[in-house]
């Protein structure tokens, strides 16, 4: 199954694909990065990429090497800001977000598109599980692991979870608080820390998570150097995980690794979670105005009592 943002989204757009690259405009500026994945001949010409083109991402020395993956440089070729900001209007009123743009030396630039999917389906996950006329008290809580600039984060805030949000980067945690602010919301509790350090010390305090969100990367490093290497620490990461969800828990793993499938990502989760529960995989995906569908991530969520729930789920 594969799942791709709204075409309804008017801040994003992916404009083309092909020969290892991807023109995609964000709000009014178009972006050229490289996507490996696009292993098909572009539709348009290259003379038509540059016309359009404001900011080309350019690989630097350490590109293809573990942990550098997405190293390089930004060439400016038409005027434009360093930051700015787009709109994001989910499938329910409620899910409206302003997230900040900005170029960063690893070919990110705070906003993963293609998790829109995931963001509508944790917004519906955190209403399904909030009672009709309940109170503050009553709120879901909500962890979102390796939580980045925090799109999810305000999903699950927007409607109506209590969020702790963790990244192991003070810098991107600043950036998702701006993101919130900029949003509307407020009160998500902000964790830098490295993320197994923290689950470990959640399970010896007894806490519990009505939903949990981990978007792993395959490598990674805590604020004390402690070492993060996706095919060694995922499964250890997850049975932990498992020790937190409360009774009608959800849980929602992405996972970007090349060679990763989705039914390698249902094993994991089945194997630490167990066999009871719902559970549905699928990629995410960008579709251009060609047509062509660019796989981008594998995701897996899973709910441990799906009693009543699903009905408030899409799809």
């Amino acid at each position: 199954m594969a799942e791709f943002p709204s075409k309804n989204w008017q801040d994003y757009e992916l404009l083309d694909s092909g020969c290892g690259e991807k023109l995609e405009r964000f709000g009014r500026t178009v972006l050229c990065r490289p996507e490996p994945k696009a292993l098909w001949d572009k539709s348009l010409s290259q003379k038509e990429w540059d016309r359009l083109c404001h900011i080309r991402f350019k690989s630097g020395a350490g590109f293809g090497k573990a942990g550098k993956e997405d190293s390089g440089t930004w060439e400016r070729l038409k005027k434009s800001d360093d930051q700015w900001f787009i709109r994001y209007d989910g499938v329910e009123e409620g899910l409206k977000l302003n997230l900040r743009l900005g170029l960063t030396a690893f070919k990110h630039v705070g906003v993963f598109p293609e998790q829109a999917p995931n963001w509508n389906w944790i917004y519906h996950a955190v209403r399904g599980l909030v009672p009709e006329g309940a109170g503050s008290g009553t709120a879901p809580k909500v962890l979102n692991l390796f939580a980045y600039t925090g799109a999810a984060s305000l999903a699950a805030k927007a409607a109506g979870a209590d969020v702790t949000h963790l990244d192991s980067v003070r810098q991107v945690v600043t950036w998702a608080r701006g993101n919130m602010e900029s949003s509307g919301l407020d009160g998500i509790r902000w964790v830098v820390e490295d993320a197994m350090k923290f689950v470990k010390r959640e399970i010896r305090r007894g806490n519990r998570y009505d939903g949990i969100i981990l978007d792993p990367p395959a490598y990674g490093h805590g604020p004390d150097g402690e070492k993060w290497k996706l095919d060694e620490c995922l499964f250890d990461m997850l049975k932990g995980v498992a020790d937190l969800l409360g009774e009608h828990a959800f849980v929602v793993l992405n996972l970007y690794s090349n060679g990763y499938s989705a039914l390698l990502g249902e094993t994991l989760v089945r194997q630490a979670f167990g066999s009871g529960g719902k559970m549905e995989s699928g990629e995410l995906a960008l579709l251009d105005r060609f047509g062509k569908a660019l796989p981008l991530s594998i995701f897996v969520r899973f709910q441990l009592k799906d009693e009543g729930f699903c009905d408030h789920l899409p799809g």
